[in-house]
Formats: structure tokens, sequence, C-alpha cells
């Protein structure tokens, strides 16, 4: 994939140059951008499930409040060709939400908006022309994230959420395309990694009756175990973790099932859950036509946390979109 038109981080990995839609923010060619009062930047998460806008109202030492949230589901995965490419049909929705979003993100008025692409985007054979076809409706640069990129742009949100306290995170996040792992004690995990493990991948690939059958259930599990053998090897050469913390909608939507919630400080909820009550739940969740992408959901995360040992995760509100403007406004 093109990856030109962005400055690469200290770390090399790197955002793409925001699209502006207004003079409040300034920028040079040889600094950071910079703004004025409060500042509504946007992040555009194109990726194999969803096109997801969030917009944020941004003021210099607050936290970013939360002013729009929509998110068009596409589920790019169903609409992937023999031969790797996106059809015309999967082409067609996507421009159709990305121009939804677009229009949104101008009637809301936002300054900045950063636009990324993940795993569906990455891997087409034709992603170089649906990418093109992008930039022109989007008027900039769209990034295609790298999956250890996605790893720790994710890693970094949950670090600023659970705070120095937390220690020792591990963070774990299912996609519609992969799963993407990061561990560490700092802002820059140790470890990031992605595996083509999405519950939208799998359910395509492995789980074609619905509900699914347990042929193909028993199958799916002894392919998840065989591509976690990476992670598990490469976890075992780090300290064991202080603190598991899930994202994405797959984990909250297994946890508002298998998990329980958590009273805490705060008007966020809070919600836990543990690695046995998810195993208790598989034969229910396995009667859920497959199409819903949960049943797959559900095998890769009850498969991970075994095979890293872990007993409980708690799921964390913020992933890859608040990282992306973390980063951004890292560079303010």
């Amino acid at each position: 994939m093109r990856r030109n038109g962005r400055a690469r981080s200290a770390q090399g990995w790197s955002l793409p140059r925001a699209v502006r839609f207004s003079k409040t923010c300034s920028h040079d060619r040889t600094g950071p951008w910079r703004y004025r009062g409060r500042v509504r930047l946007g992040v555009l998460d194109i990726g194999s499930n969803t096109v997801h806008l969030l917009v944020v109202d941004v003021v210099r030492g607050a936290r970013p409040v939360p002013a729009v949230d929509k998110r068009s589901v596409l589920r790019l995965m169903q609409y992937i060709e023999d031969d790797g490419s996106i059809s015309t049909d999967g082409v067609a929705l996507l421009a159709r939400a990305v121009d939804s979003a677009m229009r949104s993100a101008r009637a809301e008025r936002v300054d900045e908006m950063l636009v990324m692409v993940t795993s569906a985007l990455r891997e087409a054979t034709n992603g170089e022309e649906v990418l093109a076809d992008l930039r022109s409706r989007i008027g900039g640069d769209v990034q295609v994230l790298s999956g250890p990129d996605e790893a720790r742009l994710t890693f970094l949100a949950a670090r600023r959420w659970h705070g120095w306290a937390a220690g020792r995170l591990l963070v774990l996040d299912i996609g519609g395309g992969s799963l993407e792992v990061a561990s560490g004690v700092d802002e820059e995990p140790d470890l990031a990694m992605s595996l083509p493990l999405g519950a939208g991948r799998l359910t395509r690939t492995y789980l074609s009756h619905d509900p699914p059958s347990p042929k193909e259930l028993k199958r799916l599990r002894s392919v998840v175990r065989s591509e976690l053998k990476p992670l598990v090897e490469a976890m075992r050469r780090l300290p064991p973790p202080d603190h598991v913390v899930a994202t994405s909608k797959t984990f909250r939507s297994l946890a508002r099932l298998a998990g329980m919630r958590v009273n805490d400080v705060g008007p966020d909820e809070r919600w836990q859950m543990s690695t046995s009550l998810l195993s208790d739940w598989l034969p229910r969740l396995a009667r859920i036509p497959a199409a819903q992408q949960i049943v797959a959901g559900a095998v890769v995360a009850e498969q991970v946390l075994i095979k890293l040992g872990v007993e409980l995760v708690e799921i964390c509100p913020w992933a890859l979109r608040e990282g992306a403007l973390l980063r951004r406004l890292d560079r303010t």
C-alpha cells in the first residue's frame, strides 16, 4: 500500500496529515499543528465491519469530550471475492458510507479529521484503487494502518484510560479482520501483534451454516489455537500482566451476555468478564446465526484468554479511534 504524505514518529509509525475543514487550526511545514481555544477533532475509522466517525471537542489540558459517535455497519469481509478483491457492491457500499460520514463531519463543523483504514482494505487485492477513490471523496490523505500500529494506538488509549496505577497492561481487541494484542508498562508497548483472527474473517471462512454446526465450531477452535501459538510464545518472554483489558464491539457484546457490571467511580459503565463464564455461555452463543459474527468472536475471545492464562478481563471504553486522537494531541 502507498504510504506517502505522512510524518514518521519516533517509534517508526505515523498518523496521516489531517483533513482540515476550517481555519481554526493552523499548520506550518516545520512544526506540529496548533490551535486556539476549543477545537472539534474527528477520526474516521474505515474498518472491516464498520465505517465509524468519532468527533470530540478538545481544549488544551482537558479530557476530550465526545460530540458525535456515528457508525455504518458494512461487514466488508462478506464482500471479499475469491481473488481477494472487494466486490463492486462492497465498494459502492463503502463509498456511500464514507460520503455520509464526511457530510456529517462538515455538518458538525469538524475543524480537523484523521482518516484511517484497517484490515479489509489493507489486504484487498484492489485496495489501491479503492483507496484512490476514497482519497478523492475525502479530499485528503488516508492512512493504511498496519496491524501492529492498530495494536499500539489501542494500547495508548487503554493506558490513558486506566492510568499508570494499572501497572503492566495486556490489551486485547477483536475486530472484523484481525485480533490485535499489546502489552507493556509504558505508553509504547513492549509487544504489539496482529493475527488474522477477526470475527468477520473467521465467520466467512469457517462458519457456513446458520447456526454453525458442531463440526465447524470444532474446526474453528483448532484453527484459532494454531494461529495463537506465536502470540503465546511471545508472551512467555514478557512478565505477566498486572491488568488485562479488552476493547471492541465483540468484547463489549460478550461482556453484556457473559459478564458482570462493576460499580466504580464516575458515570461510565464498567464491565468485567470471566473466562469460565464465557466458556459456559459458548454453547448458547453457538445457536446464534453465524452472520452476526458473535459466535466466531466468542471462540477467539475464549481461546486467547485461555491460552494466555487470563481469568478475568475488564472492558475498556477507549480503543483505536481514541488512541489516534490522543496521539494527534500529543503532537501539539
